[in-house]
């Protein structure tokens, strides 16, 4: 079905082949990639749009001895299958099968493990300058997409890496612009003669020569940029000290890889702009490209999406909230670090344009930039997933949480989310709010406590924050009246006896299963901070057993905070806590991971009757 990539298992098999094979390779391989997604899910878009890009990469460059580090990394199922994994990605983000970012531990050809934003220039400037220190040829290479250039790290990288002289290639895929034919004609060839030994050659050498007499030089080095400025975007990355080349069209496996045989072999740093399409190829991913750009199964021939039916989701719960409560008070904010879709904010984003920020792939500026509203009297609304948050950590502290400021934090994907594996995983984000002075930190049960917790966030005048878990929940349909609940009040959802199960958030279903077998209270605690400290005593006075569970890391969480609660009050009770242990949870499915971690009904009621006396 697939003659061509059939007989390449490895980078050195592509090598081998002619170059005027590589356009039915990638025909092939974009084929491949298409069906593979299609019975998986995955990201698409990004990927069908990177297939030349990969393969002109791996046919130049000497991989896995040059290392390629892709940002990101939703954009490497090409160079997965081009790497000896073809047949790993029938099981494709699964349990046990291939991930869907790169991995260290997965293959040699991941050089940097990475699915978060705007990493890739750094850690490739770090293997540059070891290369250098170790005095071999290798060659590092940055694959960046123009939304990762938005972050601030990413700059930070460039400053640096600029003021080196280090050989060090980045590769920015800029896949938000098209280049008409005359002109992408002209910036190709352009850019094959400017890439070039010759053209590196005969610049150094009029430098040196002109060096001697300073205005000629400078009037030289004018003359170039303004030639350049005629013909190519803005010389930022020039003032960053590097070697800019481009654009050139990533589609044209001639262009790419006759313009990256050249700068293999030239010094200091390089920055080559190439142009893409997302979903390039396929017509349904091309003409939404948003849509297809992580997808759950669909079929190939119609493009149509299986989208099953069910409960709303949480982020469709929150989504719905921000727009009532945006009609209610023009003071609401709502930001988001480019995760429009993702966190629920499409419909905002149309209903309230005006008060919709998408702030880029930004997280720490979206955090001060909240800061910033808050202080002049805006209620601002980050909407933010809790792995993505960590990134804005100190933002968090320092510019909202020591300075009071009413922030809400609507935080998405709280605890495990299955596919996308331990780099997204929420696992973390009850121990590091809760540590925090001034924070407010909730986590509601289902959809319309949900709902009111948001609500009670929006009226207090300091930091909250809502964590909820990805996908649907419960099915309990939220009221459409708002209301405050208690600060800090739990609430008893079940009496039993001996046993109480303190159930956080997502975790109260199976608590309220668990429960039926094991004639234990439950109580749905509602708040990790302020915790309901009263509650939890009186709890010690009745029960044998306190049995704490919360979809987060166990070291530091919500079962800390209830432990230190009794310690502070002299009170001694035998406590179990039950939540993430201490290591990164592979990718799985959601439900098999969380039974697998012991917080499914079944996990719970043998976790207690093990610690119960005889």
């Amino acid at each position: 079905m697939y003659p061509l990539l059939d007989t390449i298992n490895t980078p050195s098999e592509l090598r081998l082949l002619e170059r005027k094979a590589l356009p039915k390779l990638a025909d092939e391989l974009r084929n491949f990639l298409v069906e593979s997604v299609s019975s998986t899910g995955g990201h698409l878009s990004s990927n069908l749009g990177t297939v030349e890009l990969t393969i002109a990469l791996h046919y130049v460059f000497n991989t896995p001895y040059d290392r390629l580090v892709w940002d990101v990394g939703h954009q490497t199922y090409a160079h997965k299958v081009l790497t000896g994994r073809r047949e790993g990605m029938k099981k494709l983000r699964m349990q046990g099968g291939v991930a869907g970012f790169p991995r260290r531990d997965e293959s040699e050809y991941d050089a940097f493990g990475t699915a978060h934003s705007s990493t890739s220039i750094s850690a490739a400037l770090g293997m540059a300058v070891a290369a250098q220190l170790e005095g071999t040829d290798r060659r590092s290479v940055a694959i960046i997409g123009d939304g990762a250039l938005s972050a601030g790290m990413a700059f930070e990288a460039l400053n640096n890496a600029g003021a080196m002289n280090t050989n060090l290639l980045v590769v920015l895929n800029d896949n938000d612009m098209s280049i008409s034919r005359p002109v992408g004609a002209l910036n190709n060839y352009l850019a094959k003669l400017m890439s070039g030994r010759f053209y590196a050659t005969a610049r150094r050498a009029g430098e040196k020569m002109l060096g001697v007499v300073p205005p000629v030089l400078e009037l030289a080095k004018r003359a170039e940029e303004h030639v350049k400025g005629m013909v190519t975007p803005s010389t930022l990355f020039e003032e960053f000290g590097f070697n800019y080349i481009g654009p050139i069209d990533g589609h044209d496996l001639d262009v790419l890889v006759a313009t990256l045989s050249n700068i293999r072999h030239l010094d200091g740093p390089q920055f080559l702009h190439v142009v893409t399409r997302k979903g390039a190829g396929y017509q349904a991913a091309e003409d939404d490209p948003i849509l297809y750009h992580g997808v759950s199964k669909f079929n190939p021939d119609t493009g149509i999406i299986s989208k099953p039916a069910g409960k709303p989701s949480y982020t469709q719960i929150f989504g719905d909230w921000l727009c009532d409560m945006a009609a209610l008070d023009k003071r609401l904010i709502g930001i988001t670090p480019a995760m429009r879709e993702g966190s629920g904010l499409v419909r905002f984003s149309q209903e309230y344009p005006d008060r919709y920020f998408d702030v880029g792939i930004a997280e720490q500026h979206a955090v001060t930039f909240a800061a910033g509203l808050a202080c002049d009297g805006m209620k601002p609304v980050v909407a933010i997933y809790s792995t993505f948050l960590q990134r804005a950590y100190d933002q968090l502290i320092h510019d909202v949480a020591i300075q009071n400021l009413p922030v809400v934090f609507a935080i998405d994907r709280a605890g495990l989310v299955g596919a996308d594996g331990p780099t997204h995983a929420g696992s973390f984000d009850l121990s590091y709010l809760r540590c925090v002075p001034n924070m407010t930190v909730m986590t509601p049960s289902d959809e319309d406590e949900c709902r009111q917790m948001l609500y009670t966030a929006f009226q207090m005048n300091s930091p909250t924050a809502v964590r909820y878990p990805r996908g649907a929940g419960t099915g309990v349909t939220p009221q459409k009246e708002m209301r405050s609940l208690p600060l800090g009040r739990g609430e008893i959802r079940r009496k039993g006896e001996k046993i109480a199960l303190l159930a956080f958030g997502s975790m109260l279903t199976p608590c309220l299963k668990a429960a039926e077998e094991l004639n234990a209270t439950v109580v749905n605690m509602r708040f990790v901070k302020p915790l309901d400290a009263d509650l939890i005593e009186s709890l010690a006075a009745e029960y044998s057993l306190l049995v704490t569970v919360e979809e987060n890391t166990i070291i530091g969480g919500a079962g800390s905070a209830v432990a230190e609660s009794l310690e502070n009050k002299g009170i001694s009770v035998p406590l179990l806590h039950l939540g993430l242990p201490d290591i990164f949870i592979d990718q799985g499915d959601p439900s098999q991971m969380l039974s697998d971690c012991g917080l499914d009904k079944t996990g719970i009621i043998k976790s207690v009757r093990l610690r119960l006396p005889a």
